[in-house]
Formats: C-alpha cells, structure tokens, sequence
C-alpha cells in the first residue's frame, strides 16, 4: 500500500516517477491566469492568520463547506477566524475524492511542512503550527511565490484598474517574478448590467476621453489596452456564459450602445448583436499588439438569486452551462481570420462536453510558424481534478497536438494555490508514463523530458511572451 501524499504521489509507474524527477519537480511556474491581488503582492504585509491566507476569498472551499451543512456565519459570516478554520477542518475528511482534499494536504505540506491530515482533532494543532510560522518573513506574500518559483503572474484586472501596483512591481529591482496585468474588459461588454453607466463614465475618466459616441467607446478601450501594454500586459480574458456570434455592422453596433447610453432596454437579439460585434473589434486589437486572447466558455453564473443579494457575485454560486458552442465559436474566430486579425486565442470550456469540440476547432486556424496557436485551456474549474485533467489531454492528444499545449494555470485568489501546478505536472508525467509502459509510444526518455518540460512551462512563457 502507499503512504499518501508520499514523494511518487500519482505517479504509478517507474516511467512517471522518471519523468517527474527528471523533467517537472524543480521546473518554473508561469502562471498566466489567476486573481491574486497586484495590490497584495507589492505591500507583502503578515497575515494574521491561516484564515486569512487559506479561506479568505476561496469560494472552492466556501461551496464544499456549503455542501458539507456549514452555516453561512462560519464561511462569509462574522464567526473568528478560529472558528472558520475549524469549520473547514471538520469538513475536509468528507472531501475524499475532491481535489480539494489533495490540494489541502499538499499546500500544508508544500509550505508549512506539516504532513498529518487535517481534521477536527488536528485542527488546533495545525491552526497554532501555521500562524506562528506566518509570522516569519519566509511566508508573507512574495517569499511564497518565490518558494514556490513562480516566474510569471497574470492578474485579471479591468480595464479601469490605474495598474500601479503593476508599476511599482516591475520598477522593484528586488522582486523578480514578472507580474503582469490581463485586461477582463467584461463591463464593457455585458452592458445590460445596471453598473454599466457608472461604469463608462469611469472609462471616460481613466482614459481621458470623452465618450459621446460609439467610436469613442472603441477608442477609449484602445488607449486602455494601449496602457496596459505599457504596463507589461500581453493578454486578455473574457468571460463568455454562451458562445453566441452574428455578423453585424458598426452602425447597427453603434445604435445599440447608444440605444442603452439613453436607457433603453435591450433584447437578447441585440446583446448578442452587441457582444459579436465589440468582442470581434477587441480581437483585432489585441491581434495588433500580439497578444493572447482568453476566452473562458460556458459557466452559469449566479444562480442562487438569494445569496447573490446577500454576498454578490463570485461567492461559491457558479456551475457549468449547458449550450451549444461549436457554430458560433467557429463564425466568431473565422471572421477575425478572414482579416488576419485572429491573435493567439486560448479556449477554455467549463461543459466537459465540449472538449471534442475545442480540441476540433483548434486545428482549423493556423499561422506558419506558430506551434498551437489556437491553445485548448487547461482543464478548468470543475474540471481541474484527475479525471478532468486526463480526459483534457487525451482528449487533445487524440485530435490535436499535445506536445505544444501550453499546461496549467491556478485560476487562484490564494498564494498557496501554486501547489495545482504540481499536482498538473504529475498526472501529466503520470499519463505519459502509463502510455510508455503500456507499449502505446516510443520509450524516447529525451523527447519524453523535453515535453513535460515543455508542457509544464516552456511552451506558455513561448506563447504569451513570444520567445
């Protein structure tokens, strides 16, 4: 039997323990998509607590703590932190088979070196362990990410964002990881939202442009796109609940903005008008500066209408749609290509039902000499446990290529989470090795290293860095 969370940890055979030890286990973390907060990170101030660190903003935890019967008071609420802890400690025991039953155990190892399961007996034990050790400098902020040799962050920040953190991150001599910003322009887009009027008016402010029309708009987002390139930006991320494309016309476009600048409702058949429209116009930009579009397909958002009022959006209420993507996905990527203004464009779907069709789509836009320059994203959200992430990539492998897929990312708000990153490397290393042993692909132990090397770091920093 093999002890848990041991040294070979998923690694099942003597190919992926090889693997792993020759390719992945000291290799860089480029994590290109996550929350953390650039504000954090340049302040690097203690935490109080481990509560502060591991729950604080978590709606991974919050929704399994929710499942689990916890009251709201124990995870949003106004219990101690202390209590909080406890709350989730009584509740990782019944995660067995969740993700976040090994991302748990392997973060407290990874960081704190505690290796005893946390449970209700251990909690006060581990809660004491980690609070003390929070309070030496090796575990604030930036030594984390250092530890956890994280050579690349990419923040999700609005195209408001002032991005001063950014500056003074990259004016920091001492501090070495690249933290970059990602414009998420999803107000501009979702503009049947109440805050959206407040929201232009903000725009106006930040970019310094006057917003009278349609074509101001568009110019405005240009300069803050301009701005965030400035300021080391070399992506985008949109969130896309349905993936929805019509052709439509500047000047019809253009009358919907201004149909809502009056405070008009707007159809379904416009939002989509609208969405197509401006999503295609952010393309070509982001294709003019040579960046990386995001697109993050198929999530459900804010279902609990009563939690929604209490907490807002982003709170543990989320779960996977169920649409059909493949038509206006295909019309969508073909009309930037047929004026050769579709960037690099990674997709990600949260409906594991669509992986055929992603890994599909990728191979019917290409650049010469462009190695995957359509990506299918890494196993996301619901989707990032074992299962998940092995059906992504055998279901890439089977169609597409998987020697150039760019790998994982932690989609985190916590500095803990980089601890996904090696659990990725692992069952990457695991389903090559298991392939080898099983006679299914050339035991070429060299090309076999260079592609989880690849994989795990190489081919992401080549893709969003263009090196």
């Amino acid at each position: 039997m093999k002890t848990f969370l041991d040294d070979h940890f998923l690694l099942e055979t003597n190919t992926a323990v090889r693997l792993y030890e020759e390719a992945a286990r000291h290799l860089p973390i480029f994590d290109f998509h996550c929350h953390l907060d650039p504000k954090e990170i340049w302040e690097n101030k203690p935490y109080d607590n481990i509560t502060q660190l591991w729950l604080g903003g978590d709606h991974y935890k919050w929704r399994a703590m929710r499942m689990h019967g916890v009251g709201e008071k124990f995870i949003t609420g106004d219990a101690s932190d202390w209590e909080k802890f406890l709350a989730w400690a009584e509740t990782v025991p019944h995660l067995i088979g969740n993700p976040l039953y090994h991302w748990t155990h392997m973060e407290l190892k990874m960081f704190f070196g505690i290796e005893k399961p946390l449970n209700p007996k251990t909690a006060k034990e581990i809660y004491e362990e980690c609070n003390e050790k929070l309070q030496q400098p090796e575990f604030r902020p930036r030594a984390l990410i250092r530890r956890a040799n994280v050579a690349f962050i990419g923040t999700t920040d609005d195209p408001l964002s002032t991005l001063e953190f950014h500056r003074r991150l990259r004016d920091d001599e001492s501090f070495q990881t690249i933290i970059a910003p990602t414009f998420r322009p999803d107000q501009a887009l979702f503009i049947e939202r109440p805050s959206f009027t407040d929201w232009l008016r903000k725009l106006s402010e930040a970019s310094g442009i006057a917003i009278d029309s349609f074509s101001d708009f568009l110019a405005a987002l240009k300069q803050r796109i301009d701005e965030f390139h400035e300021h080391g930006g070399r992506a985008s991320d949109h969130d896309i609940p349905k993936m929805e494309y019509v052709a439509v016309t500047e000047s019809e476009a253009a009358a919907i903005f201004q149909k809502r600048v009056n405070g008009g409702a707007l159809s379904a058949a416009e939002l989509v008008a609208y969405r197509s429209f401006l999503l295609t116009e952010l393309g070509k930009m982001y294709a003019e500066k040579q960046w990386v579009m995001q697109l993050h397909i198929g999530a459900m958002r804010n279902n609990n209408t009563k939690m929604n009022r209490l907490l807002g959006p982003d709170a543990g209420f989320d779960s996977i749609g169920e649409t059909n993507i493949a038509e206006g996905l295909s019309r969508f990527l073909d009309a930037l290509d047929r004026e050769d203004a579709l960037p690099r464009t990674v997709l990600f779907n949260l409906n594991p039902k669509d992986n055929a069709v992603i890994a599909g789509m990728m191979g019917n836009f290409y650049e010469e000499g462009v190695p995957g320059k359509i990506q299918f994203g890494s196993a996301w959200w619901f989707n990032d446990h074992i299962d998940g992430m092995e059906k992504q990539m055998r279901d890439l492998a089977n169609v597409g290529v998987l020697s150039h897929f760019i790998g994982m990312l932690t989609d985190s708000r916590s500095f803990l989470s980089y601890a996904r990153h090696d659990y990725f490397r692992r069952i990457l290393c695991n389903l090559l090795g298991d392939w080898v042993e099983k006679g299914l692909v050339h035991n070429d132990i060299d090309f076999l290293v260079q592609m989880v090397k690849n994989i795990g770091y190489y081919n992401a920093e080549s893709y969003f860095l263009q090196r």
